[in-house]
């Protein structure tokens, strides 16, 4: 075995970065789940795959699209849309063109309960995300945020759960 070299290693402002910014998701994303949870009884999850559907054609989209969209494994997706149908916000329909595949179809209790739910998440994301930062850090932000969009693998390739 090699022994570790200095490129191994994040340096100390690499080391800074990195572990600031896993605090800082983590703290908005625990934020924002507390907040929907308590306010709407859903997850961010859930938050996210009735999101996607509103903003489909038909308020539909096929599971594995949906999947990708929200970064979910399928199964994970399949278990928050299951939640989701029980709760009369989603259906799922089999997709004629081919047998195999489902729809997930946004229902009318879903939509009004995503009207309900955007302006806390919404305001909740903007003081937590944006209000920190000025327009100038905003735009910088923006930046960094589609820098790194455009060098992360594609959704087929990520390993997410």
């Amino acid at each position: 075995m090699e022994p570790m070299g200095s490129g191994v290693w994040l340096d100390a402002d690499e080391q800074r970065v990195w572990r600031g910014f896993l605090r800082a998701n983590a703290a908005l994303y625990g934020a924002l789940e507390r907040d929907l949870r308590s306010r709407c009884g859903i997850s961010l999850v859930e938050y996210g795959i009735l999101v996607h559907l509103s903003e489909a054609d038909g308020r539909r989209l096929r599971m594995h699209t949906l999947a990708q969209c929200v970064i979910v494994s399928k199964s994970r997706l399949s278990h928050q849309v299951a939640r989701l149908e029980e709760a009369g916000y989603v259906r799922r329909i089999h997709c004629s063109e081919d047998r195999r595949g489902l729809w997930a179809v946004l229902t009318g209790e879903g939509l009004d309960l995503l009207e309900r739910a955007a302006p806390g998440h919404a305001a909740l994301v903007r003081r937590l995300l944006f209000a920190p930062l000025g327009d100038e850090q905003t735009a910088q932000l923006g930046a960094i945020v589609d820098r790194l969009s455009q060098s992360a693998p594609a959704p087929e390739e990520r390993r997410t759960g």
